[in-house]
């Protein structure tokens, strides 16, 4: 594994989680592999550690622009990727109703709906421990 490889799964563990990174390294095949080693290096690896952005900013453009283009399965994940580094619930909920005047109300609602699920499930959580 290269260097850029090497941090970019450094990032990817800290921003995601190791739970999700071991389950998408568990879940790589052969036919997956060329695609995960991409997204370690180039996405976690290359964008993710540019100086250029704190994590917090980078987490919004990336909620922003999940919910603009409709990846609804992709949201809740990095819902709890913006709380790991450091975004507001209040914070989300600004980036999610900004991206709505711009990227349409639909868009929008869906990503409020997938936000509050995450949050509650969150709540639940801290209330069981």
């Amino acid at each position: 594994m290269n260097e850029r490889a090497q941090q970019g799964s450094q990032v990817r563990r800290e921003v995601l989680g190791d739970a999700h990174v071991d389950r998408a390294e568990a879940n790589t095949t052969e036919f997956t592999r060329p695609f995960q080693e991409y997204i370690t290096e180039a996405v976690w690896g290359s964008l993710w550690t540019r100086p250029g952005l704190d994590r917090r900013t980078r987490s919004c453009i990336t909620l922003a622009i999940l919910t603009a283009l409709g990846r609804h399965e992709e949201i809740a994940m990095h819902v709890r990727a913006a709380l790991g580094n450091g975004v507001t619930a209040a914070e989300i909920a600004e980036v999610l109703l900004h991206t709505g005047a711009y990227a349409g109300v639909p868009a929008a609602n869906a990503a409020f709906a997938i936000g509050q699920q995450v949050l509650d499930e969150l709540d639940e959580q801290a209330r069981a421990d």
